[in-house]
């Protein structure tokens, strides 16, 4: 059985709360639940605008990714999560972009999205993923 291993990298935000940026188990590596956070302050970024922090959170991901061995390449799963309905196209437009960029197979990773409250009021959505090492 293969050890966990914690990722931490500065250029993500630094977890708020007790969980770790990202494990790495065996090949699988989870990225924790990313928001629209400035990486260098923590501070939340970009209010009311779905499109910007949808950038900004997958930007967060892709260090943590990368952190661990990985890269967007190699995400098996993304899940969204997003606190109103009517910005799943906005979100969808910056995701799709983000992935296409970043998925030069053009295997793209699977997805859900869910609709929920999150955590800062300020947040509009929140990403997480699934990546094989």
């Amino acid at each position: 059985m293969s050890d966990k291993t914690v990722i931490r990298t500065d250029g993500a935000p630094a977890p708020a709360w007790v969980f770790s940026q990202g494990v790495r188990k065996g090949p699988l590596l989870q990225v924790s639940g990313q928001g629209p956070q400035d990486p260098a302050t923590g501070e939340w970024v970009h209010p009311g605008d779905v499109k910007a922090q949808t950038r900004r959170t997958l930007e967060n991901v892709k260090a943590i990714l990368e952190a661990g061995g990985a890269g967007v390449e190699d995400v098996l799963m993304f899940r969204v999560y997003l606190t109103k309905r009517e910005d799943f196209p906005l979100m969808n437009e910056v995701y799709g972009a983000f992935v296409e960029e970043n998925c030069p197979s053009g295997v793209l990773p699977c997805r859900t999205t869910v609709f929920v409250g999150l955590p800062h009021e300020s947040m509009l959505v929140e990403i997480d993923a699934l990546a094989s090492v």
